[in-house]
């Protein structure tokens, strides 16, 4: 298996608050992109092992889109989870609370079709708009 690549964001919220947005559909939906010109017009989570985990994203021209879908293989209510895309990429989410902040990590399976730092801009930026929006709301 190859190396995994990690994004990383703190959030000030607890860690209950965090999970619940990072995990809810109605949540997801307002901050599951990376770039403004983009958004996330629908999503839902069957957040049990074997449950899908599924989110359209799309650029709000209409000019392209795509479905992000996976499967769960472990969850530590919470904690963590640990997910497979549909090419056998894994996915694992990380969140530590600590002095009211929470420590999300995202280390992730690279795809083969674009530079590896283009994927990390891309998830980080999806991370940060998350922590935006976490802090806001």
């Amino acid at each position: 298996m190859s190396h995994k690549i990690t994004v990383s964001a703190t959030i000030n919220a607890d860690a209950k608050k965090v999970w619940n947005y990072y995990t809810n559909p109605e949540h997801i939906t307002q901050w599951n992109f990376a770039d403004p010109s983009w958004h996330c017009p629908s999503a839902s989570n069957d957040m049990k092992v074997g449950g899908k985990y599924a989110a359209r994203m799309e650029a709000k021209d209409g000019s392209f889109g795509f479905d992000f879908e996976a499967v769960y293989d472990e969850i530590k209510d919470g904690e963590n989870f640990k997910y497979t895309m549909p090419d056998g990429r894994q996915v694992q989410v990380d969140f530590k609370e600590k002095e009211g902040q929470t420590h999300v990590d995202v280390a992730f399976d690279p795809e083969n079709q674009n530079p590896e730092e283009m994927q990390k801009g891309g998830w980080q930026a999806i991370l940060d708009n998350f922590k935006k929006y976490a802090e806001s709301n």
